[in-house]
C-alpha cells in the first residue's frame, strides 16, 4: 500500500522540463533541451589585462532561458545543468587537470537579501561537485552597490564598476583561480575584478563564462 502511495506521488509531483514541459524524464531540464545548446570549439575567447577567458555558447534561446530561471525565477535546480554545460567544455581545455580555485562573481549584499542568493554561488556549487574543486566567496567581494549593468553603455559600465570590489588577500594561499560568471558583454565587470586582483599581486587567473552575447573577440588591455 505504500509504495503504491509512492508511485502516485511520483506521477503526480513528476518534474516537468523547464523548456518544453516534458515530463517523460523527471527532470527540470531534459536531455533533449539540453543536447539543443551548442558549445563554442574550445579556445580563448578573450584576454582581458592578460588573462584568458573562455565562453561557452551564446546567450541565446534554452541558455538564455536557463540563466534566466537560476537568476531571476527562483529555478536555482538549474544551476547543476548550467554547471554541467560549463564543465563539460572546460575538461576540453583544461586537458592538463590543472586544479582551480572556483570564485564566483560576487553580489552586494544589498542584491544578495533581495535574491536571497547569488545565482554564480549555486553553479559554483555543482561545479565543485563535478570537478573536486573547491569554492571560495571570501576572497573577493562587492563593496559598491551597482548598477544592473545590461542598463548602461560601455563607458558607463567601466565607471559603474570602478572600485566596486575587494580582496581579501590573507584569505589567498597561492591557488589558480578560476572566476566563473553567467554572460559576457562587454568585460567590464571580469575586468575590474580582474584589475581588483592584480594590484594585490594574485595574478593566476582564468575566467570561465557561461555565453557571450557576441560573437567577436574583444581585448581589454
Amino acid at each position: 500500500m505504500f509504495n503504491f502511495l509512492i508511485k502516485i506521488l511520483d506521477f503526480v509531483y513528476k518534474k516537468k522540463c523547464y523548456f518544453c514541459g516534458s515530463s517523460h524524464e523527471n527532470a527540470l531540464m531534459c536531455q533533449r533541451c539540453y543536447d539543443k545548446i551548442a558549445p563554442f570549439a574550445p579556445g580563448v575567447i578573450q584576454k582581458i589585462l592578460g588573462v584568458n577567458i573562455y565562453v561557452c555558447c551564446f546567450y541565446e534561446k534554452e541558455m538564455q532561458r536557463l540563466i534566466r530561471g537560476i537568476k531571476y525565477h527562483g529555478k536555482k535546480e538549474l544551476a547543476k545543468y548550467q554547471a554541467r554545460f560549463m564543465y563539460e567544455y572546460f575538461r576540453k581545455i583544461n586537458t592538463l587537470n590543472v586544479k582551480y580555485l572556483i570564485v564566483p562573481v560576487p553580489l552586494h549584499k544589498k542584491r544578495y537579501k533581495q535574491r536571497k542568493y547569488n545565482h554564480m554561488e549555486e553553479v559554483a556549487k555543482e561545479l565543485a561537485i563535478l570537478t573536486g574543486w573547491d569554492v571560495c566567496t571570501d576572497l573577493i567581494v562587492r563593496i559598491k552597490e551597482t548598477k544592473p549593468q545590461y542598463k548602461l553603455k560601455t563607458k558607463q559600465r567601466q565607471e559603474n564598476l570602478h572600485n566596486a570590489f575587494k580582496v581579501f588577500d590573507k584569505n589567498y594561499n597561492g591557488e589558480n583561480i578560476l572566476i566563473i560568471d553567467d554572460i559576457l558583454t562587454t568585460g567590464s565587470t571580469l575586468s575590474e575584478m580582474i584589475k581588483t586582483f592584480h594590484n594585490v599581486g594574485i595574478v593566476k587567473l582564468t575566467g570561465l563564462i557561461t555565453s557571450t552575447v557576441h560573437g567577436n573577440s574583444v581585448n581589454i588591455q
